[in-house]
Order: structure tokens, then C-alpha cells, then sequence
């Protein structure tokens, strides 16, 4: 009996305590611990909610309509049209994906897409390990080199492009000199080989000093002690890089990566800028879909917006088998 009554209130004690750690009640305590924290941060997360939030959600729900700049409302004058698209469900992004035009308008885009992101970041990451390994080592005019090769990412992105532009024309330096040495000189800005590979040359142009800047701060972190004892192994060079550098570099790697291929899959102002739209085979995804919801008429604000979530699903999908890919090979290094 004795027993029975104390399992009994030790039954009701948790019950009576289960409500007061509940989910509602550590919010509330946490609240109450760190309140001032909460009114620190209620702006930021209120901008975010006004700049992101709404625009994602209002996104979302032009892919579910056939909307576009005829039937959308609008004011002429004095005059007030209504919007008269109607909700179509899925149907936007069962015509990118399968529809009759869905390689011309979606998968070569894509393949694109990601030729150029694997392009650019491989060139990015290497160029930049390169350089960086070159300034670290003690040379003369170190600061120097080191400002020059920064500067790029110093300069507006569009002062770059145009510059570029300028330098690929037909007469521009570029050709110039390709003249000079009797080379074959290319119509970088016309021709779809060369217009891909003038791509690519510019945004390893402007990419390449984030990686030196970083890169170079890793290998400033690597503790010179490790390089002592390798060599008082026997390590050559190689074997020094490869088995004490890489390794050392391989959070900042990590990062530096994923940042690169977010940033080089999204970079509209490259392409934009030194081609406009005149040039559909170069147009990755996101310019593809800013033309089709401002470069054409009529204009298609709900395609531009399924392409704007497939290319967030399509870098969310990456990142998610990204990080599991670092963490499984950590657990095997470690």
C-alpha cells in the first residue's frame, strides 16, 4: 500500500511538473533570462521579415498562378485595372521541368549553370591557393603584391565588367595584342564559345582575391612548429603541402567553397552586365529569370518566380549533401 501511494504522488509530482517544462514555459523563462537580448535583436529579425520574408512568401504564391504583366493589376493614369490570373497550382513547374520547352528553357540553362559554378570556383580556389601560398612566404615587396592582388575585389563590380567589356571588344586591347602577335583574335562578345570563356575569365577575375584573402589567413594560422617537425622527418615539399597545409586549410577550405558556389551560382551581374540580353545561350539560371520577368513582353512574373525557388531548393539540396559530406569526412579523418 505503501508503495502504490508513494508511486502514486511521484505519478502526480510529474505531472504536475510536466506542464512547467513544457515548451511555452522554457520560452518564457528564457525570455525572462535574457530579455534584453530579444529587444537587441526584434529590429533585425522585423527588417528581415519585411526585406525577405514577405517578397519569399509573395514569391511563392505567384509560382502557383499563371500571372504575368498582362493580367496583374495596375494603374494607367487615373485608371485602376484588377488582377484577373487565376491559381494554376503546380502547373509552372511541371512546364519548366517536362514541359515541350523545357530543355531550351530550363535544363540547358541549368547545365550551364553548373559548368560555369564548377569552372569558376575550381579557378577561384586554385588561382587563389596559388597566390596565397605565394605571399606568404617571405618576400620582397610582400605588401605590395599583396594590395595589387587584393584590388580587384576592391572595385565596384560593375567598374570591372565594363572595363572588361571595353578590353574584349573587337578592337579592343585584348584583340590589340592578339593582332600584334598574329594570333587569331576572337569575338569574345558575339560568339557563344568565346562569349562562355570571356565568362569565366571575368568572374575568376573578380573571385580570385576573396580566396587569396582568406586562403592566406588560414595559412597564417597553421602553426609553424608542424612545418619544423615534418621536415626534420624528411618531408619534401609536396609531402609538407600535402600533409600539413591542406589539412590545415581544410575549415576555411570548406567555407570558402560553399561561399563560392552560392555566390558564383547567383552572380547576375556578370553576365548581365558584359552580355545584357542579347545573348541566350551565356544566360545562367538567375539571369534567365530576371529575363523572363523583365527582358520580355509580355512579361512572366510567375515563371521568374518558380525559377527563383528551384534555384533555392536546387542550393539548399547542394548544401544539405555539402555539410553531410565534410562532417562524414571529418569522422573518418578524425
Amino acid at each position: 500500500m505503501t508503495v502504490a501511494v508513494e508511486g502514486g504522488a511521484a505519478a502526480k509530482s510529474r505531472g504536475a511538473q510536466g506542464p512547467r517544462n513544457g515548451p511555452f514555459e522554457r520560452l518564457r523563462r528564457s525570455y525572462q533570462k535574457h530579455w534584453y537580448a530579444y529587444v537587441m535583436i526584434a529590429p533585425v529579425v522585423v527588417v528581415l521579415g519585411v526585406l525577405v520574408g514577405y517578397p519569399l512568401i509573395q514569391g511563392l504564391y505567384l509560382t502557383l498562378t499563371d500571372a504575368n504583366s498582362l493580367n496583374s493589376s495596375r494603374t494607367i493614369g487615373v485608371n485602376h485595372i484588377d488582377a484577373t490570373y487565376h491559381f494554376i497550382g503546380f502547373g509552372n513547374y511541371a512546364d519548366i521541368l517536362w514541359g515541350p520547352t523545357s530543355w531550351d528553357r530550363f535544363w540547358s540553362h541549368f547545365i550551364w549553370t553548373i559548368f560555369w559554378t564548377f569552372a569558376c570556383v575550381v579557378l577561384h580556389y586554385t588561382l587563389g591557393l596559388a597566390l596565397a601560398l605565394l605571399l606568404n612566404e617571405k618576400l620582397r615587396g610582400r605588401t605590395f603584391y599583396r594590395m595589387m592582388l587584393i584590388l580587384p575585389w576592391a572595385v565596384p563590380t560593375f567598374v570591372t565588367v565594363f572595363s572588361w567589356r571595353i578590353m574584349l571588344s573587337d578592337s579592343g586591347v585584348i584583340n590589340s595584342v592578339l593582332g600584334g602577335l598574329h594570333l587569331p583574335q576572337p569575338q569574345w562578345l558575339e560568339d557563344t564559345t568565346f562569349q562562355r570563356t570571356a565568362a569565366i575569365m571575368v568572374n575568376t577575375w573578380c573571385g580570385v582575391p576573396f580566396m587569396i584573402v582568406s586562403l592566406l589567413g588560414g595559412l597564417q594560422s597553421i602553426p609553424g612548429e608542424l612545418y619544423e617537425a615534418a621536415e626534420m622527418d624528411g618531408a619534401n615539399a609536396w609531402q609538407r603541402f600535402r600533409n600539413v597545409t591542406l589539412p590545415g586549410l581544410r575549415s576555411v577550405s570548406s567555407t570558402v567553397v560553399l561561399l563560392g558556389v552560392i555566390w558564383t551560382f547567383n552572380q547576375f551581374a556578370i553576365i548581365y552586365l558584359l552580355f545584357g540580353s542579347n545573348a541566350p545561350d551565356v544566360q545562367i539560371l538567375v539571369t534567365w529569370a530576371y529575363y523572363l520577368g523583365f527582358g520580355q513582353q509580355p512579361r512572366d512574373f510567375a515563371q521568374s518566380a518558380a525559377y527563383g525557388v528551384l534555384l533555392l531548393a536546387i542550393l539548399i539540396v547542394f548544401t544539405s549533401f555539402y555539410r553531410r559530406w565534410l562532417a562524414r569526412n571529418e569522422q573518418l579523418a578524425g
